[in-house]
């Protein structure tokens, strides 16, 4: 299999140009402004090449590789990809980014451009031969600036290829493959885009808000200036809620969404009240109608490419990307049914969302060795109906589904060493409400009951202390997790690092309190987050290879959290649910006695598949 390096040169602007707050990859390669200057290539090791022209006559330099049996690689190659794709209709038997790779290699808080890594080990220096090019189409560049052009394309190529005999040399097999499952989401789109259902979606978010201003009686300018909002509050007999900003650390306003006082006017004994806040919130929101028109926009030009960043967060595990972020869809209400339902499957296909069931919980209860637990998700006992029996002493088959949701809220978040005053929080956050002194009871009776789960947060807080000391150690079962003091890291199961950069001591007035550093300053680390973050890279590692075992039989097409979504042809429908259920039910060789579940929905939208 050759490996082809590429890099396109294309026109930008001012204004029509990638970038924060500008357009994403999907808008850019698809407009009608769109134009590929030149591109330069490099296949194996030999010279490269830097081609000018039309995109007809680029397409017929490019259709003389062997793409169908070639690596090709790119420095951010959901761009590139998307032109090679999208463009030049070329499909390569395996995609490879170096931007993925720096990624997990050195965390989301190292710098990720060519020009960094490349100095970062020592490449050479990225060229500058192309400031002026802003608002130039091919046919406005002379032949000196061209070939200048040209000279700065080929650099990056060949600074790209070096950067990968570097980090890619290494790097797990399985990890690069994951890299282009994860690249195919968005280069080779599958799902389609059901714009009816998006136009009315919109117009009924619309006339839900001018509803709300008509019952509150109230313009929309009056509603969304903080000042005479205040008014309109005092109207009724309200003192407007205040509270100081964290910015300018002076008094101002609490009218957002977040500020509990400010929401808890929403049951005020006055309708007028609930009323004018209600109108506030509904129309101060415009990320509904945002989203949905952006989905109305995509599916105006094509399929949706699923936009998703691999080694995204911290522990692995991917994020979201562009304007529409599908990795945080609204799980409840109307907004996040309707847009899920408006990604459909194709003519004769169908969509088929297997999701792990509880996997970060079992995840902690095989790492931390806690058997009862463990052997409970193993037989399929119902974990949360346990718990909530063991915290309010009664028979399992007497507990209320009140109980058992506090039993559930439990045991999802009490794991990492949460206390009472943030359980009650995370109760109320879905209307729950418990009083503080009933919050505390219930968690220790949680750490009562789940001794060895306390006991692997102090391990873990342990870890940390030998990791500034510089000793290697294991953590959890069956030394799962490998310390790497050298590089301030915990050591996976997929061969990857997870880093805390920087990671110091201090003492504090309960003993040595720890820190690492990211790109917006110190973040505290203690024993419980280690665990969450050990958890979550192992959960990420587990499906990073079930859609991999997937991928051998059915395309994955998307991946939200803990579930994958596969898109096969309607006839292979039950054979697929069931491959692709054993796929998720697997355990990995290194994850001895870890149970794990699943659950599964079909569909002909991602909506119908829960």
């Amino acid at each position: 299999m050759d490996l082809i390096t590429v890099d396109f040169e294309t026109y930008y602007d001012k204004v029509f140009s990638l970038g924060k707050n500008k357009l994403t990859i999907e808008e850019y390669v698809r407009d009608a402004r769109f134009e590929v200057v030149g591109v330069a290539i490099k296949v194996n090791n030999s010279s490269t090449e830097w081609a000018s022209g039309t995109h007809e006559q680029l397409k017929d330099y490019l259709s003389e590789f062997n793409w169908a049996d070639s690596m090709v690689l790119a420095h951010n190659t959901m761009f590139d990809g998307a032109i090679l794709s999208w463009i030049f209709d070329i499909h390569p038997r395996v995609w490879a980014d170096t931007l993925c790779i720096s990624r997990a290699i050195h965390g989301v808080e190292a710098g990720g451009s060519l020009k960094a890594l490349a100095n970062r080990y020592q490449l050479g220096k990225k060229g500058t031969e192309v400031l002026d090019a802003i608002g130039k189409r091919r046919l406005d560049f002379t032949d000196d600036e061209l070939d200048s052009y040209g000279d700065y394309c080929i650099n990056d190529v060949e600074l790209t290829y070096d950067l990968f005999g570097v980090i890619g040399k290494d790097f797990p097999r399985q990890e690069l493959k994951i890299i282009d499952l994860t690249l195919r989401m968005f280069i080779e789109p599958v799902l389609d885009l059901d714009l009816g259902l998006l136009e009315e979606h919109l117009e009924n978010i619309k006339e839900a808000k001018d509803r709300l201003l008509v019952e509150a009686n109230v313009s929309k300018g009056d509603l969304m200036s903080n000042n005479k909002f205040a008014e309109l509050l005092r109207g009724v007999g309200v003192t407007p809620p205040m509270k100081i900003s964290p910015t300018t650390e002076k008094e101002t306003f609490a009218f957002a969404k977040t500020d509990e006082e400010f929401t808890s006017l929403q049951t005020h004994d006055d309708v007028r009240v609930q009323t004018l806040v209600n109108a506030r919130l509904g129309n101060k929101s415009t990320l509904e109608e945002t989203r949905t028109q952006h989905f109305i926009d995509i599916s105006k030009r094509g399929l949706l490419p699923v936009p998703i960043k691999y080694y995204a967060a911290h522990t692995g595990r991917w994020g979201g990307d562009g304007k529409i972020n599908l990795q945080n869809l609204p799980s409840r209400g109307v907004v996040g049914k309707k847009l899920k339902k408006s990604m459909i499957a194709p003519e004769g296909y169908t969509l088929i969302e297997c999701d792990s069931s509880q996997i970060e919980a079992r995840v902690l209860s095989w790492l931390s060795g806690q058997e009862d637990l463990t052997e409970a998700f193993r037989v399929g006992d119902d974990v949360y109906k346990k718990m909530a029996a063991t915290i309010y002493g009664v028979a399992v088959e007497d507990v209320t589904s009140d109980q058992r949701f506090v039993g559930k809220t439990t045991i999802l978040g009490s794991g990492y060493g949460m206390g009472a005053v943030r359980f009650k929080e995370q109760l109320a956050s879905f209307g729950f409400e418990m009083g503080i002194e009933e919050a505390r009871r219930v968690i220790n009776v949680y750490r009562s009951a789940n001794f060895s789960i306390t006991t692997l947060w102090l391990d873990a807080g342990y870890m940390l202390e030998q990791m500034v000391q510089g000793y290697h150690t294991k953590l959890g079962c069956e030394g799962v997790l490998e310390v790497v003091p050298e590089e301030n890291a915990v050591r996976l199961p997929s061969g990857l690092l997870l880093r805390y950069e920087g990671l110091s001591g201090q003492q504090g007035e309960r003993g040595i309190q720890y820190a690492y550093q990211t790109r917006k300053g110190p973040r505290k680390i203690y024993g419980g987050k280690v665990v969450e973050n050990v958890c979550q890279a192992i959960a990420r590692c587990i499906m990073g290879e079930q859609m991999l075992n997937i991928a051998k039989q059915y395309p994955v097409i998307l991946t939200v959290h803990d579930s994958v979504l596969c898109c096969v042809k309607d006839k292979l429908v039950p054979e697929a649910v069931e491959y692709i259920e054993s796929c998720m039910r697997a355990t990995p060789q290194w994850a001895k006695g870890l149970p794990i579940d699943c659950e599964s929905g079909t569909g002909k939208s991602y909506g119908a598949c829960e």
